[in-house]
């Protein structure tokens, strides 16, 4: 248990005063603008107060068109920053690091919520996504930038870059979805270059001690095992990213491609030279045995989604008692309200199968 408690220190902003990491979590709670939120605000606010050591906020898209779902918190215009501001001013003011999740939602933006068919690194007729012109890439690279810039003059420590789940930059980062014959696609180097290009720009335009991390997907949406380790130890490599986020789904399975079968999948990362940078996994850490065996097991920080949404405080319970278990599943609204979550969050968390008590 001692580790979970210690502090972490990055190469770059404050470091976390413990191992725990609020997930990026959808909640649909902001305005239709993407103007955050009194709900917004509170659900963020309460987890700082709970004592986790970073606090991330949802998905944040970097464009009108990128926006992934209704309620999305948006970063793309100077609108947002009042809100953004106080918001990083509670989290910061409560010692928690505070980080913005840019995002672009690409393909999986619905039409009838942007007003357009949705973008994609190349035509995508499951979807009704069109291609991204090459001037259109090079916009995304810049707004992407654009938001980091807002995000840091909001007051926030950080942000990280959605790479996963299936979102624009993954989409690109795909040989399934990125079917593109320019400089943006092709080889992995192709396919990976839209990433680099958001991080050297941030790193120029931000300030020196400006946190920068990514969420990548090791598997599903088109993802490669393979190809994504190499993703991450060039990461890595560059010395401009602070922190990897792995959304694993599972953090204890074995991977699902054959060739990387007889150990974790978590592994595979934590062979990587990490230098400087920490790695934190996502996925089903529930206890505070389980958040230990994923430190042992080499990793610097757990990012835990379901357990900080029942709990708003997991973390200072789990300082207070060491055998805190989270509530069994389901749970009723009246108990996610309590926790901090508004009617439209415990309606969207409906659609996790048994998580909501009919």
């Amino acid at each position: 248990m001692s580790s979970l408690f210690e502090p972490v220190r990055f190469q770059r902003g404050p470091a976390m005063a413990n191992r725990f990491v609020l997930a990026p979590l959808t909640n649909s709670q902001s305005h239709a603008d993407g103007t955050l939120s009194e709900a917004e605000q509170h659900w963020l606010t309460l987890r700082a107060d709970g004592g986790f050591g970073m606090v991330m906020t949802c998905a944040a898209h970097v464009q009108a068109a990128g926006q992934g779902f209704p309620g999305q918190l948006g970063i793309f215009g100077d609108r947002h920053l009042p809100g953004l501001t106080g918001l990083a001013e509670a989290l910061n003011a409560r010692g928690a690091v505070s980080v913005v999740q840019l995002h672009h939602a690409g393909m999986r933006s619905p039409a009838e919520l942007i007003g357009e068919a949705p973008h994609c690194p190349s035509v995508n007729e499951e979807f009704g996504a069109r291609a991204l012109t090459e001037a259109e890439v090079e916009q995304v690279v810049e707004d992407f930038v654009a938001a980091a810039v807002r995000a840091e003059r909001a007051g926030f420590h950080g942000v990280e870059l959605h790479g996963a789940h299936g979102y624009l930059l993954c989409q690109f980062l795909s040989a399934e979805t990125n079917r593109r014959e320019d400089d943006w696609g092709g080889s992995l180097e192709g396919r990976a270059r839209i990433l680099f290009e958001i991080v050297r720009g941030i790193r120029a335009r931000c300030s020196a001690d400006f946190l920068l991390g990514v969420r990548l997907s090791p598997e599903r949406f088109g993802m490669e095992l393979g190809e994504v380790l190499e993703v991450a130890q060039r990461l890595i490599d560059t010395g401009d990213v602070d922190f990897l986020d792995l959304s694993l789904w599972d953090c204890f399975k074995e991977p699902e491609l054959p060739a990387y079968q007889g150990r974790s999948l978590l592994s595979w990362f934590m062979d990587l030279e990490r230098r400087a940078v920490k790695l934190g996994p996502a996925g089903k850490i529930r206890t505070a045995a389980d958040a230990q065996r994923v430190l042992d097991a080499g990793a610097d920080f757990v990012v835990l989604g379901r357990a900080a949404i029942l709990h708003h405080d997991y973390p200072a319970r789990l300082a207070a008692d060491p055998a805190f278990l989270p509530a069994e599943l389901p749970v009723t609204a009246a108990w996610l309200e309590r926790e901090g979550l508004s009617p439209p969050f415990v309606n969207y968390m409906r659609n996790w199968k048994g998580f909501v008590a009919d």
